[in-house]
């Protein structure tokens, strides 16, 4: 049976574009040129119909003699084809058993790799396993080890717990005789704590005469207490009024002492004017002082200059009156 879209006009197309370019029309290179597709059977049997109407068609054109030749040609033909057959028919059982073994090589090979991934994965495991060995190996020395550590460490526990049930035996003897002196104890604290009930049974009775008589006075004090929840209910709306007023009195303060805080300021700035005015005044107290003295020394040359001058009238007075005496004889005798 031929596969689908292979039929005659698809043989013969083929079969003549090869003849076309001169080539012979074999069934291999039917099927090539009809890229690789359809029976090689079916592609025989097309080729042999095609042949056998052109070789019908030339017997009756041709001549006797073109006649022979093509007789000659067609039986040669025919043996060609008949001996093409079994190399055709050996060809596709060839195809087929080489299909058969391609899908048996892609198996082994499928198979190869999975038993190749199954080698990797058993190499990493036996790997693991190694190395878990060697750990395994060294962690058995050194529990053995610490076995070794153990066993004598438990030689000296049985050591100690040998003295610890020694020192049990000796406790236990410790403790009958505390138990002895505790029921000793007992008995005596038996007969304390019944002359203490009786006592307190005696205080008892003078308890609820005092409880009768406090109950009295709970009842007086209750009055008092009435009358102190008045006077708290009239203090609470004093205190609120009071809390009002003070909190007045606080904004008030708070007030104050932001202005106090100017005040402050300005006491600061004050007081440094007064440093500052305090230096300018001892400057200025150093520079009369130096003016008093260069003005003393002033008051002492001027009274000298004084002195000098009065010496100098006294001199020009003395010297005047000295001219005049010298002047006066003179005069008398133009008399």
């Amino acid at each position: 049976m031929a596969r689908g879209g292979i039929n005659k006009a698809v043989v013969q197309t083929a079969r003549l574009a090869i003849l076309a370019r001169g080539e012979n029309p074999s069934i291999d290179a039917v099927r090539i040129e009809m890229g690789n597709t359809g029976s090689k059977t079916t592609i025989h049997r097309y080729l042999k119909e095609l042949d056998e109407s052109e070789t019908r068609l030339s017997i009756t054109e041709a001549p006797i003699d073109d006649e022979l030749a093509e007789l000659v040609a067609r039986l040669a033909q025919r043996l060609k084809e008949k001996a093409q057959e079994p190399i055709d028919l050996a060809l596709a059982q060839f195809e087929q058993q080489k299909t058969a073994l391609l899908g048996q090589i892609e198996q082994l090979e499928g198979a190869h790799s999975q038993l190749q991934q199954q080698f990797d994965i058993q190499a990493c495991a036996l790997a693991e396993e190694s190395a878990a060995l060697v750990t395994t190996s060294t962690s058995l020395q050194t529990e053995q080890t610490r076995n070794a550590g153990l066993s004598q460490a438990c030689s000296d526990y049985e050591l100690r717990i040998n003295d610890k049930d020694e020192q049990i035996r000796s406790l236990e003897d410790k403790h009958l005789h505390a138990r002895d002196a505790l029921e000793h104890y007992r008995n005596a604290v038996k007969e304390q704590r019944e002359q203490e009930q009786r006592r307190h049974e005696g205080q008892l009775q003078q308890v609820q005469a005092e409880l009768r008589q406090a109950q009295q006075s709970a009842m007086v004090r209750q009055d008092e207490i009435t009358q102190l929840h008045r006077d708290n209910e009239r203090l609470l709306i004093e205190h609120r009024v009071t809390a009002k007023e003070l909190s007045a009195l606080q904004d008030q303060v708070r007030k104050d002492q932001a202005q106090h805080l100017k005040l402050n300021e300005q006491v600061t700035l004050i007081d440094n004017e007064r440093t500052l005015l305090q230096e300018r005044l001892r400057v200025a107290a150093l520079d009369i002082q130096s003016r008093q003295a260069a003005l003393s020394e002033h008051q002492q040359a001027a009274k000298a200059l004084e002195l000098d001058l009065i010496k100098a009238q006294s001199s020009i007075e003395a010297l005047r009156l000295a001219a005049v005496v010298a002047t006066a004889p003179e005069a008398t005798p133009d008399a």
